[in-house]
C-alpha cells in the first residue's frame, strides 16, 4: 500500500516538496509477521550490490488457469466435447497454428515462443508456483522467495530511487491470485513494492496524475512521523542512508512518472487498448486493463528489474458465470491486443533483447467440456508464451496427446522455465545459492534436474 498522510509544512525543496514530505510503504509481506514494511527496509539490503546491468522480466499471470486447448493447442481431431467452439488460424511461422481469437499473436509468431507441454503444477489455485517455481509444502526456514525477491537480493537496484521488484496487482478477494510472491529467505528488504496494494487508491493508474501526487496535502504529516524516530532536528541529512533513498523516490519522481501512463501518446494508449481497473470476475482476480501492461514497460524503462501482474479471471467452470467460450471471447482478444502491443513497444524501443515477457497460469483446463459449458482444473499439463530476452523465438516447444490430456513430447517443467528466466536476467542457477533462515545454502531451483530450455538459447 502507498500510505500518504499529513498536513502542511514549511521548508520547500526544488520539487515543491517540503522537508515534511514522506513516502511510507505498508502492506508489504514480511516473513512470519502480519505487519507492514517500510521502503527503507526494502532498500537496505540492496545497497551492497554493484551489479547494475539491466536485464528485466515482465511476468503476466493469468489468474485461474487458462484453457491451453482453446489458445495455443487446439485439438481439431478430438470429439466435439473436447474440441470446443474455436478454430485454429495460421501464423507468421509456417506450420504453427493458434486460436482464431489471437490474430495479433499469430501475426508476430516469429517473436514468440509457445510451450504446449508445461508440467509439474501442484494444482493449487494460486500464483505461488508461477512466482517462485516452487511448491508450497515443506518450505525451508523463511519460505521460498519469489523470483523478483531473488533478483532483488542478488542484483540490487538499477537506480537508488527505483525498487528492483514491483508487483502491480491490486488487492483481490482471492489473495492467492494477487500475491506477487513472498520475500522468503531472500529477506524482507526484498519484498515487492506494491503501489496498488490497498485496492482503492491506485497510484496514477486510477487517475492519479504526477501533479496531484506531488501536491497532495496528505503527504505532509507523514514525514513528521517518519522523521520522529530518526531525530528532532531540522535537516533531512540526519535520516539514515536508506531513509534518504526512500525519500528520493518521491523527490526523483522516477517511480511516479513510470506509473503515470497518461503522458503516453493517444496512439500508444489506443494500441494497448483499455479495460477496467476493477479486479475481474467477482472482484477476486486480476484487472483486465491493458494500461497495466503499458505501466510494466514504463517501470522497466525506469529501472525496475522484475514486474509482475495478474491479468483477468481464467477460472471458467461454466454457467451461471458464463461458459468457457463466452469468457474466452471476452478475455482472449484483450490479452491478444495488450501483450502484442507490449512486445511491439519493447521492440521499437530496443528493449526486446534485454526484457523477457512471460504469460502463463497455475495450470490448464480439463480436456472435456463439462455439462455447464466450462472446463475444470487440470494440473497435468498447461501452456506458456514467452518473448524477448534474446531468446530463439518463432517456435513451439512440446506437444500433448490427441485430447490435450498430457504431454507426449518434450514435457517442460515449471523449474525449467524458471531456469530460463534466471539465465535471461544473468543468474546461473547451477551455482547460485542463497542461505535460508537457518543458514543453509539453497539453490534457486533443483539444479541437478532442471536446466534452462536449450530450445530458447
Amino acid at each position: 500500500m502507498l500510505s500518504i498522510s499529513g498536513s502542511s509544512g514549511s521548508r520547500s525543496f526544488c520539487d515543491k516538496l517540503t522537508r515534511r514530505d514522506v513516502l511510507k510503504i505498508g502492506s508489504l509481506p514480511m516473513v512470519g509477521a502480519a505487519g507492514g514494511l517500510t521502503l527503507p527496509q526494502l532498500l537496505a539490503a540492496e545497497a551492497a550490490s554493484n551489479n547494475k546491468s539491466h536485464k528485466s522480466v515482465i511476468m503476466v499471470f493469468l489468474s485461474g488457469g487458462p484453457p491451453h486447448q482453446d489458445m495455443f493447442d487446439l485439438k481439431m481431431q478430438a470429439p466435439a466435447d473436447v474440441r470446443g467452439e474455436f478454430q485454429p488460424i495460421s501464423t507468421h511461422v509456417p506450420g504453427i497454428q493458434i486460436c482464431e481469437h489471437l490474430p495479433r499473436m499469430a501475426s508476430m509468431m516469429d517473436r514468440l515462443a509457445v510451450i504446449r507441454s508445461v508440467v509439474g503444477s501442484e494444482g493449487r489455485h494460486a500464483a505461488f508456483q508461477c512466482m517462485t517455481g516452487q511448491r508450497v509444502n515443506n518450505q525451508p526456514p523463511g519460505g521460498w522467495p519469489s523470483f523478483g525477491s531473488v533478483v532483488s537480493r542478488l542484483q540490487g537496484t538499477v537506480h537508488p530511487g527505483t525498487p528492483a521488484f514491483v508487483g502491480l496487482s491490486p488487492r483481490m478477494k482471492s489473495s492467492t491470485w494477487s500475491d506477487p510472491g513472498q520475500a522468503g529467505f531472500a529477506g524482507p528488504a526484498h519484498a515487492p513494492f506494491l503501489p496498488n496494494a490497498d485496492g482503492a487508491d491506485n497510484l496514477v493508474l486510477n487517475g492519479m496524475t504526477l501533479d496531484k501526487f506531488n501536491n497532495r496535502k496528505s503527504l505532509l504529516e507523514g514525514l513528521d512521523r517518519f522523521k520522529a524516530s530518526a531525530d528532532a532536528g531540522d535537516s533531512i541529512g540526519s535520516l539514515d542512508a536508506f531513509q534518504q533513498q526512500a525519500f528520493g523516490i518521491l523527490t526523483s519522481s522516477r517511480l511516479a512518472e513510470a506509473l503515470d501512463v497518461s503522458d503516453e501518446s493517444p496512439e500508444t494508449l489506443a494500441r494497448y487498448g483499455g479495460g477496467s481497473y476493477e479486479p475481474a470476475g467477482y472482484g477476486d482476480a486480476g484487472p483486465l486493463h491493458n494500461h497495466y501492461l503499458l505501466a510494466a514497460r514504463r517501470l522497466v524503462e525506469a529501472g525496475v528489474r522484475i514486474v509482475t501482474l495478474a491479468y483477468g479471471r481464467w477460472d471458467w467452470h461454466g454457467r451461471p458465470h458464463g461458459t468457457n467460450f463466452e469468457n474466452a471471447r471476452d478475455h482472449l482478444p484483450r490479452l491478444d491486443q495488450g501483450v502484442t502491443a507490449l512486445i511491439e513497444d519493447l521492440h521499437q524501443r530496443g528493449m526486446d533483447q534485454d526484457t523477457t515477457v512471460i504469460v502463463w497460469g497455475e495450470f490448464g483446463r480439463t480436456p472435456r467440456i463439462n455439462k455447464n459449458g466450462g472446463r475444470d482444473h487440470w494440473p497435468r499439463v498447461s501452456c506458456a508464451m514467452l518473448a524477448g530476452g534474446g531468446m530463439d523465438t518463432g517456435q513451439v516447444i512440446g506437444s500433448t496427446n490427441r485430447l490435450g490430456e498430457h504431454a507426449v513430447d518434450r514435457p517442460v517443467h515449471f523449474q525449467e522455465v524458471f531456469a530460463t528466466l534466471y539465465r535471461n536476467i544473468g543468474i546461473d542457477t547451477s551455482v547460485t545459492t542463497i542461505n535460508d533462515f537457518s543458514g543453509r545454502p539453497r539453490y534457486l531451483i533443483d539444479h541437478n534436474i532442471h536446466r534452462p530450455l536449450t530450445e530458447l538459447i
